[in-house]
């Protein structure tokens, strides 16, 4: 769950892009994609919205590239709002059975997609034929996407989470933007600092709503080291002291210090609102946090940097890695399948084009030069060819992640049935950010026994 290149927006735009994806869908075709002049036609979700004019019209322009280049293949665009950013909604959508032909999914999404019934077994059409790419791509996203050894989507992006930070309010509260928080207690400490600004300022602040905080309070677990869930996936693992330590973190700076503002249940825009608008110190977040909070929210880029997750007494023990992808709706023919594979391959996975196409987006306002997408495994010409891209093209300051880079933190992947378990995660959030007198371990606890009973109604 990161910033995807082509989502969020305003909610206006949303319903706007909404009603528009219904028109969008339409096609005069047979139920195996082919139009009456033998073309073949796939829907495509998570098209960017009017309020990101510039990135949809290079969607727009790349969709005419790609047909100019495919004269037999017809890519119908679709906006479905917050299918793309918000997972109750894309549950919502795979359950109604109204996905898109090639729709967009998290890494987290896997599992309740299989349950659905939604996705089609892609394995064996997958290869550097339909994808030139794809030997290069990291066997570890690939696994992301695989089950029982069969592969049900392509990725498309990665990240992991590190500390994003204001260096504007660091200087303003004399604290040194090139010696960013390392512990918790250091980020509480410079968060009390900010925070005295004033003006509405919060030093730190923190996601609780729409599964958003439980995906954060996984983060913040693994930075204590500890797990979601039990190796073997079958119990919740969190209700501990690594668990407690996580929470009270929070409560302190929220409660103890007043560090966090007074508004709370915070989804993905609008903690990135509050920041584009200076009014947050720091946040946890992937690198194209900065560039969520420059293109839609007003900020500006010069203004951030990134560090590394910190840790509860030293370095972080891990951090969250996720990543998305495009899944095929079952019962595609062969030829629908392979035209949605030559249009990921071309926006999605080609260095130079899509979203690597890092020529065009230089002058544009989005950001060329961050850490990310990660997709490509070290060393593979893939990786080589995009790497030098990126740095041919940088436009933002490489030295504002340059910490980020040079002190990696372990990564470690979401839990299973991950998006149902942030939902209840999300109750533990907002606890310790609404109500002072919180009892962390009725919070857990109650976390726990939800869990185990969501992970015991799937055997």
């Amino acid at each position: 769950m990161s910033v995807p290149q082509y989502r969020r927006a305003a909610a206006l735009a949303l319903v706007a892009g909404l009603g528009f994806s219904l028109t969008a869908c339409s096609t005069k075709s047979d139920d195996k994609g082919t139009t009456a002049g033998g073309k073949v036609t796939i829907t495509v979700d998570c098209q960017p919205v009017g309020a990101q004019k510039e990135l949809l019209k290079n969607w727009n322009d790349d969709v005419v590239e790609f047909q100019k280049q495919n004269p037999d293949i017809v890519v119908k665009s679709v906006s479905v709002g917050e299918q793309c950013n918000n997972p109750p909604d894309f549950t919502a959508r795979l359950a109604g059975g109204t996905v898109t032909d090639v729709f967009y999914g998290y890494m987290t999404d896997l599992q309740q997609v299989l349950d659905s019934g939604q996705a089609m077994d892609i394995t064996g059409v997958v290869n550097k034929d339909t994808i030139p790419t794809w030997d290069s791509v990291d066997p570890a996203l690939k696994g992301a996407f695989t089950d029982g050894g069969k592969l049900y989507a392509v990725p498309v992006k990665n990240y992991s989470m590190g500390l994003v930070y204001n260096k504007v309010l660091f200087q303003k509260a004399g604290l040194d933007v090139n010696n960013p928080p390392k512990t918790w207690a250091d980020v509480r400490a410079a968060a009390k600092k900010i925070s005295a600004l004033g003006n509405g300022i919060a030093g730190y602040s923190e996601y609780s709503a729409g599964n958003t905080g439980g995906w954060h309070f996984t983060s913040l677990l693994y930075s204590q080291g500890g797990q979601v869930l039990t190796p073997d996936g079958k119990k919740a693992d969190f209700n501990n002291a690594m668990g407690k330590q996580v929470l009270q973190n929070i409560k302190d700076m929220r409660y103890g210090d007043n560090s966090m503002g007074s508004r709370q249940l915070l989804q993905w825009g609008d903690l990135l609102t509050n920041a584009g608008a200076g009014k947050v110190g720091m946040f946890i977040g992937a690198p194209d946090a900065t560039q969520a909070i420059v293109s839609q929210f007003q900020g500006k880029f010069q203004d951030w940097a990134m560090a590394p997750l910190p840790g509860q007494d030293g370095p972080a023990k891990g951090t969250l890695g996720g990543g998305e992808g495009y899944f095929f709706k079952k019962d595609l023919s062969p030829e629908q399948v392979k035209a949605g594979l030559k249009w990921i391959a071309y926006q999605k996975l080609t260095p130079g084009k899509g979203q690597f196409d890092y020529v065009r987006a230089k002058p544009q306002n989005y950001p060329v030069g961050l850490p990310q997408p990660l997709l490509f495994a070290n060393g593979s010409e893939a990786q080589k060819q995009e790497l030098e891209l990126r740095k041919a093209n940088a436009n933002v300051d490489t030295t504002n992640f340059a910490i980020f880079e040079a002190t990696p933190v372990p990564i470690k992947g979401e839990p299973r049935n991950a998006q149902a378990i942030y939902a209840v995660l999300d109750a533990a959030m907002s606890g310790v950010l609404t109500n002072p007198n919180a009892n962390i371990d009725a919070l857990l606890k109650t976390a726990e026994e939800k869990v185990n009973q969501l992970l015991a109604a799937e055997k």
